[in-house]
């Protein structure tokens, strides 16, 4: 079996949220690739690497699907993606 590891891309942004936008744009993306998990991606200042916030809510829903809306979001969780 193999193993998991973290890949740390540094990005700039101007504050928390919109490095959480940056990282689900990017997460998103990287879906096409089967060896990434985007639902447990994270985001944490440079200087504070230890401190990390969450980019997806990722509770599993059931049938092996989670939610795929951002982290702390309103409202009931979804498998669909949207914008919210």
């Amino acid at each position: 079996m193999s193993e998991r590891w973290v890949i740390h891309l540094p990005v700039v942004a101007p504050d928390l949220p919109a490095a959480q936008r940056l990282a689900r744009v990017i997460s998103r993306w990287a879906r096409i690739l089967p060896q990434v998990d985007p639902g447990e991606s994270t985001v944490s200042a440079e200087d504070a690497q230890g401190v990390r916030h969450r980019v997806f809510c990722d509770l599993l829903l059931g049938r092996g699907r989670r939610c795929r809306l951002r982290a702390a979001h309103e409202g009931e969780c979804t498998d669909r993606m949207d914008r919210r």
